[in-house]
């Protein structure tokens, strides 16, 4: 995490003084593409950032796996989602399933 600290201040220090730059000389095409660069580099650093979230996250939510799914060659026969597997609340309405839509027939042309 200290390696994303110093990335993090180090990058929005850049990206500030790059937009003191381009607010001092608007029109300045260089100033402009330093600028541009600048805010890459802090989104790159903030993705890096908002990934050891999701994976600090993950790992304190380790005592609930995720169940792996059936591949859908399996359910050839069977049109159900995973979703329509799970047991529905006591307080949801139950929906009837209708058969799946086919597609309509190509039309004909007038010489066949």
């Amino acid at each position: 995490m200290d390696d994303i600290q110093t990335r993090l201040e180090e990058t929005s220090k850049n990206c500030l003084e790059a937009h003191k730059i381009w607010e001092e000389k608007k029109s300045d095409k260089k100033a402009q593409e330093e600028l541009h660069i600048a805010i890459h580099e802090l989104r790159k650093v903030s993705s890096r950032l908002e990934i050891d979230l999701a994976i600090s996250e993950r790992e304190q939510n380790v005592s609930r796996p995720l169940p792996i799914p059936a591949h859908r060659s399996a359910n050839k026969g069977a049109p159900v989602s995973i979703l329509d597997q799970q047991a529905p609340a006591d307080n949801a309405p139950i929906v009837q399933k209708s058969a799946p839509r086919r597609r309509r027939p190509a039309p004909r042309k007038q010489g066949e």
